[in-house]
């Protein structure tokens, strides 16, 4: 029997969430619907999708390949659907969008790639920079919205946030690694290993506040702005890192394998949303802009 677009969803929620409860909480369905949807889906790819251990599942290399392919199906389902719902967008105009270095690589490619395929006559310009010349650039109304890390929004008296995406920190190990195996990592056994440090939005200032705040001063051997050097670095022994579950991925371009564990205590969290200037009318371009990153990020079939 040939997978559904059920068992796509439900798979694709599990890899979004690394959990199968959470996943089920998200969907609000039952666990057992959820497991028995992903059981199938495996015995009709004929692979192992997820590793599963006490503390939850891990995605495997192949799960990792599928998810691309399951993705892009949900989101050419959606399409599928707006193009017969009159919902097309026939609008010209421009949309100007800011967004951070950290959720550059991770959102905004296939949020871009659906908005060109739904509002086809909408020009886009996009541009990259740090969170407060983006909130500079919102507030002067040089740009219409910004996808970007809101955690640390400093102007919310002006600028309004929706939150997309809530992404905890967990500790990136390589294979191998004593603290793989741990029961409970706490933030002392960080303190004790050379840590690899992700230098761009705010994650260096919240993993340095942390470690101070715990009395833990980090031994940091590697500061960089490239997620893919941290995933090489970790991999191949160099060091841990301490980043949002958002830029998580269980393998370095090299191929190699790198774990993810939960650490505990109370961590921070990065929430990523959309902003725009608070008391502003978003032109449509921008309220569909706004519409569509909320429908890609629910991962439900509309």
């Amino acid at each position: 029997m040939a997978f559904t677009l059920r068992q796509v969803q439900y798979f694709v929620a599990v890899a979004e969430q690394g959990s199968v409860t959470r996943a089920a909480q998200n969907l609000s369905i039952s666990q057992s619907s959820v497991t028995e949807a992903l059981k199938e889906l495996e015995t009709d790819l004929g692979v192992t999708l997820f590793e599963r251990h006490p503390r939850g599942l891990t995605i495997t290399h192949d799960g990792h390949q599928f998810l691309r392919h399951a993705t892009k199906i949900l989101a050419s389902v959606s399409d599928a659907r707006t193009s017969f719902s009159g919902q097309q967008s026939t609008l010209s105009g421009t949309l100007n969008i800011g967004v951070t270095s950290l959720v550059a690589g991770y959102v905004l490619s296939d949020l871009l790639a659906r908005y060109r395929r739904a509002c086809p006559g909408i020009e886009v310009s996009a541009i990259e920079d740090n969170g407060g010349y983006l909130e500079h650039l919102l507030v002067g109304g040089e740009l219409d919205v910004a996808v970007m890390v809101i955690s640390n929004l400093r102007d919310r008296m002006a600028l309004q946030a929706e939150i997309l995406e809530t992404s905890p920190y967990r500790l990136w190990l390589p294979m191998g690694h004593p603290l793989v195996s741990a029961d409970i990592i706490s933030v002392a056994d960080i303190a004790r290993e050379p840590l690899i440090m992700l230098t761009v939005d705010e994650i260096e200032e919240n993993t340095g506040k942390l470690l101070s705040a715990l009395g833990a001063r980090p031994h940091v051997a590697f500061r960089t702005r490239s997620v893919e050097a941290v995933r090489s670095l970790v991999a191949t022994g160099a060091g841990v890192a301490l980043l949002p579950d958002l830029v998580y991925r269980p393998w370095s371009l090299e191929g190699d394998r790198i774990e993810s564990r939960d650490v505990s205590g109370s961590l921070p969290v990065v929430q990523v949303g959309m902003v725009w200037r608070k008391g502003s009318s978003l032109p449509r371009a921008a309220r569909d802009f706004v519409g569509i990153a909320e429908s890609l990020r629910s991962g439900r079939i509309r």
